[in-house]
């Protein structure tokens, strides 16, 4: 036997050792939920790793290109070089026009990547590595360069992703899938804030849409293995120096109250990046060329201030203490709500997660100076950072136990955190009152997507007419005269019939008992055609289940035709308002089931 021979015989043994342990594993996970949590674990090592690494890849760009010393958070530095502050983000702006627009355009052309709240609400948690890939590089890029944005938009595409993945490998339902997503997610904002809780939550409300005791173990589990591994590799995260805090009425209105300016700011910090896009768009500029004039506006910003110059992670931690002047916080937040708008609507990639905790941080000091502090005794300045940091990011980002939990974990004082669940109770029912959107999901809204939450929409989507529809439905044409029809469906025979044309076109519906009425008894030599109804009514295979419901209502109809589209009006089946009803049924309550872990 050859050498060639040999390896070729070795390399069958080994696929078919991997087929046996594919199929083993999958049976675990599809039988019991324990090794689910086995799974999450996985999920989470990967999450805390890429965690780090982007991190780590982005700190030593930073560090390369302001010249900052080793490991010194950019927003930190003691001192940067002017020119590198106005030009690095004009260099990053072109930079990412130029190397990745020519290949995010082929790629997109055509639909737009997923990201976790989006795959978990429409496409079962079935997510793109390419896409992700493309997406990461771009937030690196940005980041990287000083766009006044965050990483956690790049953390959480990445592990949602690769858990998406694992997932798909092992072929896991559409609900496990799901939790696989969320599982990535939490386990990516757990490693990138070392807070397990916020990492979980951020899960159950933001990317699977609900908390039942069915997720709770595997995205418990996630976050914490990811918080683990990523200590390891990048060492424990700075906390916030301890605060003297006072929980009664009034600190509990100026909580409230804070809340509320919140979520006021959060809409215009989101409707702003929207109105920079759409005057992006209007100014006739190329698209490679856009992120190069936001990076202008970024920096020239940062000649007032570093500040404003990426995520803002080590301005963060000097905010919550600062004694600066009222004057100076104010103008520093607007240059960076302006930078963040700008460097979202030109084009750069990234998130507001880390954006809106810093201009919280900052709200909470101007309303302290403002003298919101004389109102409430009990706080400082300080407790009013903290405070307005989890109420901007719960108005912004969503999740208002998501942002409750990171103030606890971040200053580990229980009587604070009451404070901020307060704080982003007010922000999170304003914003949903006024707005109704977390910035996730507006962007959603304006490419044309309906949903608010990662709640599972996708199945209803999934339940289509063609899916649903009787194909060999009786039909008859409508030349036909009504002797013929009579004859040839008797009463009793079936309740309705299609008529079309010589075409195969939709006519209209006949419902027997109507033909076989006495009253039509004068017209037996005429076409049936004059008979039907419903002709201006009809479906098409590629309604869904809410689209068939809603048309039924509009034509108060018992069934309806279905016809190729409305350009070519061929009868392809028959669908009953009863059956749609039913298999709406069946799919909730299997939804339900799923959810509830039953």
């Amino acid at each position: 036997m050859s050498t060639t021979e040999r390896h070729g015989l070795i390399g069958a043994g080994v696929q078919r050792r991997l087929a046996v342990v594919w199929r083993f594993a999958r049976g675990l996970v599809r039988a019991d939920e324990a090794f689910l949590a086995v799974v999450a674990a996985f999920t989470g090592v990967i999450a805390g790793t890429a965690t780090a690494a982007l991190s780590i890849i982005v700190q030593r760009i930073l560090e390369a290109v302001f010249r900052v010393h080793w490991g010194e958070r950019l927003t930190a530095a003691a001192s940067v070089d002017p020119w590198l502050a106005f030009g690095a983000p004009v260099v990053g702006g072109l930079v990412l026009g130029l190397v990745t627009d020519e290949i995010v355009r082929r790629r997109w052309k055509r639909r737009l990547p997923v990201d976790p709240i989006e795959a978990n609400a429409l496409h079962g948690g079935r997510m793109s590595l390419t896409d992700t890939a493309l997406l990461t590089l771009q937030n690196i890029i940005s980041n990287g360069f000083g766009a006044s944005i965050g990483l956690e938009a790049g953390f959480t595409q990445l592990g949602s992703a690769l858990s998406s993945r694992v997932g798909q490998w092992l072929g896991s339902r559409r609900a496990d899938m799901r939790v696989l997503v969320g599982c990535g997610a939490g386990g990516a904002i757990a490693a990138a804030f070392h807070a397990p809780l916020t990492g979980a939550f951020y899960g159950f409300e933001l990317v699977i849409g609900v908390y039942s005791i069915a997720n709770l173990t595997p995205v418990m589990v996630a976050s914490l293995f990811a918080v683990l591994v990523n200590i390891q590799l990048v060492g424990p995260a700075p906390t916030l120096p301890s605060m003297a805090v006072a929980v009664s009425p009034e600190t509990g209105a100026a909580a409230a109250a804070l809340g509320a300016i919140c979520a006021m700011f959060g809409i215009a910090l989101m409707t702003g990046s929207t109105l920079v896009e759409r005057l992006m768009r209007e100014s006739g500029l190329p698209t490679f060329l856009r992120p190069m004039f936001g990076g202008l506006v970024v920096g020239a910003l940062a000649l007032y201030s570093t500040q404003v110059l990426s995520s803002g992670h080590g301005a963060l931690e000097s905010i919550v203490t600062s004694q600066a002047s009222l004057t100076a916080i104010a103008l520093l937040l607007a240059a960076k709500a302006v930078a963040s708008s700008v460097s979202i609507g030109a084009g750069f990639r990234g998130g507001l997660f880390f954006a809106a905790l810093f201009l919280g941080a900052m709200i909470g000091k101007v309303a302290a100076a403002a003298g919101m502090a004389s109102l409430a005794p009990g706080l400082s300045s300080d407790t009013f950072a903290v405070i307005g940091m989890a109420a901007l990011a719960a108005a912004v980002v969503g999740g208002p136990l998501t942002m409750a939990f990171l103030a606890l974990e971040m200053t580990a004082d229980f009587r604070l955190s009451v404070l901020a669940l307060t704080a982003v109770v007010a922000a999170s029912l304003t914003v949903r009152r006024a707005f109704g959107y977390s910035f996730a999901t507006w962007r959603l809204h304006l490419r044309g997507e309906s949903i608010r939450s990662a709640h599972d929409v996708g199945w209803i989507r999934d339940l289509t007419v063609g899916g649903m529809m009787r194909r060999d439905a009786p039909s008859a044409s409508a030349g036909l005269s009504l002797a013929a029809f009579r004859r040839l469906y008797p009463l009793g025979s079936t309740h309705r019939v299609t008529l079309v044309d010589e075409n195969k076109r939709y006519v209209g519906l006949l419902p027997v008992p109507l033909a076989h009425s006495d009253s039509n008894d004068p017209a037996l030599d005429e076409p049936v055609a004059g008979l039907a109804i419903l002709g201006g009514n009809y479906l098409t295979p590629k309604m869904n289940a809410k689209e068939a419901m809603a048309a039924f209502d509009d034509s108060e109809a018992e069934a309806l035709a279905v016809v190729e589209s409305k350009a070519d009006p061929k009868v392809v089946g028959q669908l009953t308002e009863a059956h749609v009803l039913k298999r709406y049924s069946e799919e909730s309550e299997r939804r339900r089931r799923e959810q509830t872990g039953e």
